[in-house]
């Protein structure tokens, strides 16, 4: 039986390299002072917004700077946690970040309050005579879209005061993930014993080929989230009554609507994703469920076999190196300035690839302002680990990019648009590698990479924003949330969603409790708006070339200048009709077909 490793025991070349960001803690901890007397500078602008446009820009820029000093700061400290949140240390600075935080949001709260008080037209007439303005366009149209929202300044002063309250169910449930869940060593049929964590059982364990690894390791990991059950659940049900309790104290019209303020996008994009992607799509998973079952010669299917291989034979090994070369060619279709940047976040130690204990499960990439992209992501040499390199590169790329081009202000679009240049990088991997071979076997086993990213957003994160939908519905309307309401919220989803496809245990409707997601507002549908909009994307670039992938580039640089629909308007996609949610559909479905044919 193999163990993990200490963060300590991992070799230095797998793990990123922070100095770019501080080079020691202690100059971490100068950063951290800094951020503090930039906040002692601010109130000097309190009760002046008004005085002039030159006063009102000037403030302005010294927010802008104390948020880049306060971004770094607190990259350091999220970076530091990711890579061991059972570290007490990452922990301590984890806290002081989110108390920074707090303190940082009190006393900056003044300048939404002072704005969104302004007389009608005096805004107008500022931006008018001074040009400096521009560059803040986004953020003043933002704030005086929260004028029928805003509760006052001594109430706004308040709630930013309470901010690492009000964001204490994600920093629990983090911290719980990290250090507390513990899963029990497991035997398969062999008589082999595994260890097992969060990060071995999504990255190895769930899509083993042999299926007595599969369900004593899925047994495992249930009991292990069994023994938080209650606390989960609590700790959910926290998170949906702060959020029904700020949408009704800012007067909006249901949580929905109060959490996709700052998405951008209609309502009617939120429930098209929602509803299309669920009452189409479900008939192309039940198909490729079935061919699972037949080809695997399954007994049932659970949901620990949904990632089961389809040919287990088949089954090369993507070593890190090779792996790079790979992603580096497929990204070579959208130029030298883009590849380039890929290419130094593989070179340089930006990635982090170990496994050690304590480390955040899944993948990430973050972009603090002024410095470069950080990937994390735990590599197990598997081809799903290439396109999900792929993946985060996308991310990579894009706010590299914008970066470059767009300050602070301006840097992120509204969430909708984040995960678009992430699955296009996908979708780039897998043409790419169906242009270079024609072999039979590779060429199945990318469809089924392709297919495992569709079933990430079309089903697991799709049907985790329509559990939240039943929930913040149940919570508004007076109901209980429990553990046992969400298992059975989640049962109820699963089972209508799959049919009598897949048997649907007590381990799947707990898996409530494997994502973060839920504690980030409405963040899950938005992998479903990202994908619709790269499967798009991509169909034009296949089209026009480069031409297509010019308007790309543009985007990614646009940061968040545009509204997410804008942004796309501009590369030639149009999310404001339900078309290319059907049109992406339809070609999970042409991908089914194929995969079944290959094995007729």
């Amino acid at each position: 039986m193999s163990t993990r490793l200490a963060r300590h025991q991992v070799a230095i070349d797998t793990t990123w390299d922070l100095t770019d960001l501080y080079p020691d803690d202690a100059t971490w901890e100068a950063g951290f002072r800094a951020v503090d007397d930039a906040l002692q500078a601010l109130p000097a602008w309190q009760g002046r917004l008004a005085e002039g446009a030159g006063t009102l820009l000037a403030c302005l820029e010294a927010l802008d700077a104390a948020q880049v000093l306060l971004v770094r700061v607190s990259s350091y400290a999220r970076l530091r946690n990711a890579q061991d949140g059972s570290d007490a240390a990452n922990q301590a600075a984890m806290a002081r970040v989110a108390a920074l935080h707090a303190r940082f949001d009190a006393a900056t709260s003044f300048v939404e309050s002072e704005i969104v008080a302004f007389p009608d037209g005096l805004l107008e007439r500022y931006q008018a005579t001074e040009p400096g303005l521009a560059a803040f366009a986004v953020l003043l149209s933002d704030l005086l879209a929260q004028r029928p929202h805003h509760l006052g300044a001594d109430a706004e002063r308040v709630l930013a005061a309470l901010g690492e309250v009000l964001d204490a169910p994600l920093a629990v449930y983090s911290r719980a993930k990290a250090g507390d869940f513990r899963f029990e060593p497991f035997t398969d049929e062999a008589g082999q014993v595994y260890v097992n964590s969060v990060n071995a059982y999504e990255s190895a364990y769930e899509s083993h080929a042999d299926a007595s690894v599969r369900r004593a390791a899925w047994a495992s990991f249930s009991a292990g989230l069994k023994a938080h059950h209650q606390t989960s659940g609590a700790l959910f049900a926290t998170e949906v009554s702060k959020n029904v309790a700020l949408a009704r104290l800012r007067r909006f019209e249901s949580t929905e609507s109060y959490l996709l303020q700052w998405h951008k996008v209609p309502l009617s994009v939120y429930r098209d994703i929602l509803e299309i992607i669920q009452s189409e799509g479900a008939a192309h998973m039940r198909r490729l469920a079935r061919l699972r079952r037949r080809v695997l010669g399954l007994d049932r299917l659970l949901m620990c076999d949904l990632k089961a291989p389809l040919d287990p034979a088949y089954h090369p090994r993507m070593g890190w190196d090779e792996s790079c070369a790979l992603v580096l060619d497929a990204l070579a279709v959208m130029g030298p300035e883009y590849v380039d940047l890929a290419r130094r976040t593989l070179e340089r130690r930006w990635v982090d690839r170990a496994d050690n204990i304590g480390k955040s499960s899944g993948a990430f990439c973050a972009s603090p302002y002024g410095v470069h992209p950080y990937i994390l992501i735990t590599w197990s040499d598997t081809m799903r680990n290439v396109f999900t390199l792929a993946h985060e590169l996308g991310h990579g790329g894009h706010f590299g990019l914008a970066m470059q081009h767009q300050r602070l202000a301006n840097l992120r679009p509204a969430m909708p648009f984040i995960e678009a240049p992430s699955t296009l990088n996908e979708t780039l991997l897998a043409q790419h590698l169906f242009a270079r071979s024609t072999d039979r076997r590779l060429r199945r086993s990318v469809i089924l990479q392709v297919l495992g990213t569709y079933h990430h957003n079309f089903v697991t994160h799709l049907l985790e924003a329509e559990l939240q939908r039943q929930v913040y519905a149940r919570a508004e309307a007076g109901g209980s949330i429990t553990a046992a309401v969400l298992d059975d919220m989640k049962g109820g989803i699963l089972q209508r969603y799959w049919g009598d496809t897949v048997e649907i245990d007590d381990g799947a409707r707990m898996t409530w409790m494997r994502q973060p997601h839920y504690y980030m507002g409405l963040y899950p549908y938005t992998y479903s708006v990202g994908l619709v909009a790269s499967t798009a994307m991509a169909q034009r670039i296949r089209d026009e070339g480069a031409p297509a992938v010019q308007r790309w580039l543009e985007v990614l640089k646009a940061g968040g200048t545009m509204p997410p629909l804008e942004l796309l308007r501009h590369a030639g996609v149009d999310l404001s009709t339900p078309q290319p949610i059907h049109d992406a559909v339809a070609y999970v479905g042409r991908l089914v077909d194929e995969l079944e044919a290959s094995f007729d």
